[in-house]
């Protein structure tokens, strides 16, 4: 559980990036992040992530005060998070296979179970063939693949998707959603921030919209509709949607994916086999398809057990630092 109570960050330059933001976000929940340029989503994003602390107010994560925590347990609990970002930022002299498996060399997991896991990441994002290729020789769609593989390694709870849409065209951009829809469905909390708002309006999920560091709506699409009218037709949260694609363009590719049933069914790993490199369904265009159940069903992702975390090692006596400015 995400929780931000009367979150206020000032930069040191007086520059006010959200004011007084209260928003709950459960274990479990889908949520899209939307604003123009300059709303408060990146600095949303840095609190969430501990690069940032607030000027005033608290944030909570699963129980832990991000307020108050210590320097040296802040890469324990980024390994609840999964971060896909825009630019990817896989490392280009490195193969598919070692960009994933980087996520889990840097915290001591051994090459067996490396070697076991990965293939099951890149088998689950239809890129079982590309293992051994480069950055360089993917597509913009697989390389968000990859990171998005990435992202899962650690077996992270909260899945954290930043414009992960913004680089490949609407036929990918709505695979890359809809992939992060079965995730949520396996239980992963995803918090997606995006500027397209015809993509938005595919899915049935809550939207927050920031607006100058404010939070100017959260609810559904009808919220969303209301909100961006209310706003200002001119403003830049409007005209930054200009470029988008129509809500046409994905509804083709979400009418193809639901009539082609992409998504066979699969009974859940059984616990033993979480480091098996068993047959795994398809997720996306381009995997091997299972045959269809009738009822799909999906793969359970607790695959790597995270390491122990305990309420006291995050405890700290200090309070928030003064004015807002990380303690790191």
């Amino acid at each position: 559980m995400i929780e931000f109570t009367n979150v206020t960050k000032k930069y040191d330059n007086k520059t006010t990036a959200l004011s007084d933001v209260n928003i709950r976000i459960d274990k479990g929940e889908f949520v899209f992040v939307v604003g123009s340029s300059g709303a408060g989503k990146s600095t949303f994003l840095k609190l969430i992530m501990r690069e940032e602390v607030p000027t005033s107010g608290t944030i909570t994560i699963d129980g832990l005060n991000l307020n108050t925590m210590k320097k040296k347990n802040i890469p324990l609990f980024r390994r609840k998070l999964g971060i896909v970002f825009q630019d990817f930022r896989l490392i280009p002299t490195m193969t598919v296979f070692d960009n994933v498996a980087f996520a889990l060399r840097v915290i001591g997991v051994n090459e067996k179970k490396i070697r076991r896991r990965v293939p099951y990441l890149l088998s689950l994002m239809g890129l079982s063939e590309k293992s051994r290729n480069y950055p360089k020789e993917l597509s913009g769609g697989e390389q968000q693949r990859v990171a998005l593989a990435r992202a899962l390694a650690n077996d992270a709870d909260i899945i954290i998707a930043d414009e992960p849409t913004g680089n490949v065209d609407p036929q990918m951009s709505y695979e890359i959603v809809d992939l992060l829809m079965r995730l949520n469905e396996a239980g992963k909390t995803i918090i997606m921030v995006t500027h397209e708002h015809s993509l938005v309006k595919c899915f049935d999920k809550r939207v927050i919209i920031l607006e100058k560091g404010t939070v100017v709506s959260d609810g559904n699409l009808s919220d969303l509709d209301q909100a961006s009218a209310h706003i200002n037709p001119a403003s830049e949260i409007s005209s930054s949607y200009e470029d988008s694609p129509a809500a046409e363009s994905y509804s083709v590719y979400r009418a193809a994916a639901q009539q082609q049933k992409l998504y066979g069914g699969a009974a859940p790993v059984a616990p033993e086999e979480y480091y098996e490199a068993a047959p795994v369904p398809s997720v996306v265009p381009g995997a091997e398809k299972t045959a269809p159940a009738e009822e799909p069903q999906i793969v359970e992702l607790d695959f790597l057990d995270s390491a122990p975390v305990t309420e006291d090692i995050y405890s700290s006596s200090q309070s928030a630092p003064n004015g807002g400015e990380s303690n790191d």
